[in-house]
């Protein structure tokens, strides 16, 4: 792909929200390379389950606001997916083997649950490789970093000393949001059982700053003294994201709504250590179709594997760039639209070489990261369309009317287009064929279809698009259709011929179908072979 040329001037002045967060970014550091050398950007990821929909959000996010800072400063940048793989083994999942296996488990951290798959060390082992493949797949710039590595190996240690000395300052960060029982008891710290194993929540006795070390009573009622370095503890989830920020010096992550009070607590622990709270900003949870929250437990969303089953994974980037900070549904009739919006924005990015800030603003500049896309000559929409009226079941079939259309094209030169026909035909059947619904025409629509079929019979095979349009236009508005009364032809065009409401230009899919295909399916549709079979 050939990279687009931004000047840093005009990048700066951008006003998309990647380069408002890249500014912020760039704000936070008074436009000073930071001692560690690099920009660190960070996203989180809990390997209790499998890599869902939200994290590819944040890391496809987070990975657009990276991209807009290299357009606005030199200074290097690193991207760390972060994994608490040391988190307690809290609950089994439902969709794993060897669940009571599991059970003798909970509470010892992730690396120390045994793989219930009985491939990985141990089930964070299995999580973890899950999401650098599930990453990896989609091209992502990252490093991973795993939380037990990181406490074990002493790079968090002198954090954690500070977070011991520190102790009752952070506690009362904390406290406020804290039911009474629970404010009574509550420490940063999370000491590790020397005998179980275990992640233990209970009541730190005594805080030893002098020595490093913590007192509590274990499981067996023994009085324990362990160091919090070393990966003897672990800190609670809150202190734990500030440990990160701070020892990590992270200066940008991105959170959930959900999350707003914890990063704030977070951030006051941050400071508390000495450090600063990293920029970054909240996005909005995604809806389902009855503007209810997506929850893994009900069910009610749409997974990353079903999105890319009906759809590209450059349309999946595009609906997490659109609106980040607003609500979006997210249910299965979204697609269609998302994939064909991006195809449009793809489709001026070449065409914008001239105008740099329009650029700037078109989504496909940011999934790309400043490289022009794939071109491809068909919508979605037409290939919804083209699948619907040939009850096209396989690629071949629509591969056959596409070079009719635009001989150039192959699979082997237009992967994305391949992989948009494979989509189109498996949403077709999925999702079109249990709707389609035909009906007879009424005495209008009637006479204004057959002129339809005896004005593409008139013109040359070779009519490109807008001409079949226009003489589309011209049979609706000979037989009765004004101009504010032309959206009811077209709808009467789709529900007679393709069996649904809507579809894209006719012209266009004219084109594509084939004119004499076309007048076939306009006299097979009058003679009422659709309906009756329907």
């Amino acid at each position: 792909m050939t990279d687009i040329k931004i000047d840093r001037s005009l990048a700066l002045e951008a006003r998309t929200w990647p380069f408002e967060e890249a500014k912020k970014v760039l704000g936070r550091l008074a436009g000073k390379t930071p001692e560690k050398g690099y920009v660190l950007f960070e996203t989180g990821y809990g390997p209790s389950g499998l890599p869902h929909i939200g994290t590819f959000g944040e890391v496809a996010r987070t990975s657009m606001v990276r991209h807009a800072f290299h357009c606005i400063s030199d200074i290097p940048t690193r991207l760390i997916c972060f994994s608490d793989d040391m988190d307690g083994f809290r609950k089994v999942p439902t969709n794993v083997p060897n669940q009571d296996m599991l059970a003798q488990h909970l509470g010892k951290p992730l690396t120390k649950v045994p793989d219930p798959f009985e491939k990985y060390e141990s089930f964070a082992h299995h999580n973890n490789a899950k999401l650098n493949e599930f990453l990896d797949s989609f091209g992502f710039d990252y490093e991973f970093k795993s939380s037990t590595v990181t406490y074990q190996s002493g790079e968090f240690d002198e954090a954690l000393l500070k977070m011991l000395e520190k102790h009752d300052e952070v506690k009362r960060a904390v406290i406020p949001i804290l039911g009474e029982e629970r404010a009574g008891t509550y420490s940063p710290f999370l000491p590790i059982s020397p005998k179980s194993g275990k992640v233990l929540q209970v009541p730190i006795l005594e805080v030893k700053p002098n020595a490093g070390t913590v007192v509590f009573e274990d499981e067996d009622g023994t009085k324990t003294e362990v160091p919090v370095t070393g990966g003897h503890c672990k800190a609670q989830w809150r202190p734990d994201w500030a440990l990160r920020w701070y020892a990590l010096d992270v200066d940008y992550e991105m959170a959930g709504e959900d999350l707003i009070a914890s990063a704030d607590i977070a951030g006051k622990i941050t400071e508390i250590l000495g450090g600063k709270k990293p920029a970054g900003f909240h996005y909005k949870l995604f809806l389902d179709e009855q503007n209810q929250k997506i929850s893994k437990s009900k069910g009610n969303g749409i997974t990353v594997e079903e999105w890319l089953t009906y759809a590209p994974n450059e349309s999946l980037s595009y609906y997490m760039y659109q609106r980040p900070t607003s609500g979006k549904k997210l249910y299965f009739d979204v697609i269609p639209k998302a994939v064909d919006e991006y195809l449009s924005f793809a489709g001026k990015l070449p065409q914008q070489g001239n105008e740099p800030d329009k650029q700037l603003e078109n989504a496909a500049f940011y999934i790309h990261e400043g490289k022009m896309p794939p071109e491809t000559p068909v919508s979605f929409a037409l290939l919804l369309n083209l699948a619907s009226a040939s009850n096209a079941q396989d690629k071949e079939t629509m591969w056959g009317f596409i070079k009719l259309y635009s001989p150039e094209a192959s699979p082997e030169n237009n992967p994305l287009l391949d992989r948009l026909v494979e989509c189109a035909v498996k949403y077709y059947e999925d999702f079109v064929v249990p709707t389609k619904q035909y009906r007879l025409p009424d005495d209008r629509e009637r006479a204004a279809l057959e002129d339809m079929a005896n004005r593409l019979e008139a013109l040359p095979d070779n009519a490109d698009s807008e001409a079949l349009q226009t003489e589309v236009f011209s049979a609706g508005k000979e037989n009765g259709y004004d101009q504010k009364e032309l959206r009811e032809w077209f709808k009467a065009i789709y529900e007679v011929l393709i069996g649904q409401e809507q579809g894209p230009r006719f012209g266009s899919f004219i084109a594509l179908y084939g004119k004499d295909k076309t007048i076939a399916l306009i006299r097979d549709a009058l003679s009422g072979k659709f309906a009756q079979a329907a």
